[in-house]
């Protein structure tokens, strides 16, 4: 995959590269993106594509720069690019160029890959973005549990945040993933147990025993209570040494 600028800057004119098309041994994609090859895009051509269909100051953003840094179990319909103010916009089925005040020259990732935000950037706009609070909540937690960014940074970015009608229900699932929640699981139990009045229990607590270390999901030490959001190895082996 490549644009149309990178092939002008590396000696191919433009007629050579209509003939190329033409000839079929080459595909145009969209208006900037050329691929030399015609079988289909793969996900990562989709994701250099978008950024040269934003031009030169695109930056992948959000849900789809998440990805573009390694996130897993998640799928964007769109590709989500934005430029600054004032940049030319594009847009289609498969690529959203979008303007705005948010992006700054900090934001950008400084290591390889298509170009696009860091990922604790990323993960406060796709949270802000997101179809839902549900949506919301998974991709903060998911951000924290594959390692893509520690939640203490995700908090940093979000305090950037000045006005917006989700940046107060994204403040909570960033400190529940600070006290260890690192699943939908673990942070729903955190939400039911405050809205029923119950003690938050500590999380991703580690035990070791003769059958091996395992991480108990929430552990309420007054009361001698474990419990698994997802399930463990043995946990017979571990609930009978908690009692």
């Amino acid at each position: 995959m490549v644009s149309r600028r990178q092939l002008v800057a590396l000696g191919v004119p433009r007629w050579r590269t209509r003939a190329e098309v033409l000839a079929g041994r080459w595909r145009a994609h969209w208006r900037q993106t050329v691929a030399i090859h015609t079988g289909p895009l793969e996900q990562r051509g989709l994701l250099w594509a978008a950024t040269f269909e934003g031009r030169t100051r695109s930056l992948l953003d959000g849900a789809s720069a998440l990805i573009a840094s390694g996130l897993t179990g998640f799928t964007v319909d769109r590709i989500r690019v934005s430029v600054p103010r004032g940049a030319k916009v594009h847009r289609s089925r498969a690529i959203d160029v979008r303007q705005t005040r948010r992006l700054e020259p900090t934001d950008r990732w400084e290591g390889s890959g298509p170009p696009r935000v860091r990922p604790e950037v990323a993960a406060v706009r796709a949270a802000l973005w997101a179809r839902s609070d549900r949506q919301a909540a998974l991709l903060v937690a998911m951000t924290v549990q594959q390692r893509l960014a520690p939640a203490e940074q995700i908090g940093r970015e979000l305090l950037k945040v000045r006005r917006d009608r989700r940046r107060k229900l994204i403040e909570r699932f960033v400190l529940d993933a600070m006290g260890g929640s690192q699943s939908m699981g673990e942070l729903d139990l955190v939400r039911q147990c405050r809205r029923r009045g119950l003690p938050v229990p500590d999380r991703q607590v580690v035990r070791r025993t003769k059958a091996g270390t395992f991480f108990l999901d929430a552990r309420w030490v007054q009361f001698r209570v474990v419990l698994a959001a997802g399930g463990w190895a043995d946990p017979q082996d571990v609930i009978s040494r908690e009692a």
